[in-house]
C-alpha cells in the first residue's frame, strides 16, 4: 500500500517516492535555544516523532535530522538582557529541551550527529555563502552578505506569495543598505560584544536561514526527501531556505514539505506572551 502526505509546496496530497528506495532523509527545524520550550514546541516535536516512527514502522530506513539554533538574534538579545554568556545560556536551554523531550517520550536522534548545532557548522555555512556570491545570487555590504531575492524567480512558491505583494515584514530585516527590502542576510558583521567567527567578509556570524540549509545538506545531501517544521516557518524561513539552497546548487532542495499546525487556545495561536 502506498503512503501519501500533504505537501505544502504543491498544496496537495502526494505519494511519497523516496530518492533512494527504502530510505527517507528527513530534516526538521529545531528550537532556537534562548528560552524554555513551550507546548507549541512539544506539538511539533511529537508530530514529527510520530511521522518518523510511522515511516520506520512501514519499513523505511529513516535518517532523521533535527537541529539546534544556538546563535541567532534572540539568543544575543537574551544574553545581553540577562548578562549571561551566550554559550552557557544556549547550553542550559538545550539541556532543558532534551529533558523535556525525554519526559514526553520523543525518540532521541539515531546518533549524536543528527542533532547538529549551528555553531558547529560555520565552515559549511561560509562555503555555501561563497557559492551564492560566485553565482551572482548574493552581494556584500560593509561585512554583511545579502541574498538577492529578485534574482531567484521561483521565490514565493512555497508560501504562495507574489514578489510584488510582499512587504518587509516582522522577520525580514529592514536595512537601507540593501538593494531590495526583501533581500535577507546570509552573514552579519559582528557588533561589539556579539559572538563572531572569521570569514572572507570579516568577523561576523551566520544569518538564521543559511544555518538550516547548510546543516540539512551536510547530512542529507543537496536534494532530500522531507523537510518539516511549524507552519509559522513557511515564510520567511523555509521560503528563504529554498531560495538560497536551490540558487547555490541548481538542484531541487526538498521534495516533500510537511508543516504542523499551531496549538490554539480560544481560537488564537498560543504564544509565550499569552
Amino acid at each position: 500500500m502506498s503512503l501519501h502526505v500533504y505537501n505544502s509546496l504543491t498544496r496537495q496530497k502526494e505519494e511519497i517516492v523516496p530518492l533512494t528506495p527504502g530510505q527517507i532523509g528527513m530534516y526538521v527545524c529545531g528550537v532556537t535555544a534562548y528560552d524554555q520550550a513551550h507546548v507549541g514546541h512539544a506539538r511539533s516535536a511529537l508530530v514529527f516523532d510520530v511521522i518518523r516512527r510511522y515511516l520506520t514502522f512501514r519499513g523505511y530506513r529513516v535518517r532523521f535530522v533535527k537541529n539546534f539554533t544556538d546563535v541567532e538574534d534572540k539568543i544575543i538579545a537574551r544574553a545581553a538582557e540577562t548578562g549571561e554568556d551566550w554559550r552557557s545560556l544556549t547550553e542550559r536551554y538545550i539541556r532543558a529541551y532534551q529533558e523535556d523531550m525525554a519526559w514526553l517520550g520523543v525518540a532521541p536522534p539515531e546518533r549524536p550527529g543528527y542533532a547538529p548545532r549551528a555553531t558547529e557548522h560555520i565552515p559549511e555555512m561560509i562555503a555555501l555563502i561563497e557559492r551564492l556570491l560566485t553565482a551572482g545570487m548574493a552581494y556584500t555590504v560593509d561585512g554583511d552578505v545579502y541574498f538577492a531575492v529578485r534574482r531567484f524567480p521561483r521565490y514565493g512558491r512555497l508560501s504562495g506569495r507574489e514578489l510584488e505583494d510582499l512587504q518587509a515584514g516582522a522577520r525580514v530585516e529592514v536595512d537601507e543598505r540593501k538593494r531590495d527590502p526583501l533581500d535577507f542576510a546570509l552573514w552579519k558583521a559582528s557588533k561589539p560584544g556579539e559572538p563572531w567567527w572569521d570569514s572572507p567578509w570579516g568577523r561576523g556570524r551566520p544569518g538564521w536561514h543559511i544555518e538550516c540549509s547548510a546543516m540539512s545538506m551536510k547530512y542529507l545531501g543537496e536534494t532530500f526527501d522531507v523537510h518539516g517544521g511549524g507552519q509559522d516557518l513557511i515564510f520567511p524561513h523555509h521560503e528563504n531556505e529554498i531560495a538560497q539552497s536551490e540558487a547555490a546548487t541548481d538542484q531541487p532542495f526538498v521534495r516533500y514539505w510537511i508543516h504542523n499546525g499551531f496549538v490554539n487556545i480560544d481560537s488564537a495561536k498560543m504564544s509565550k506572551s499569552l
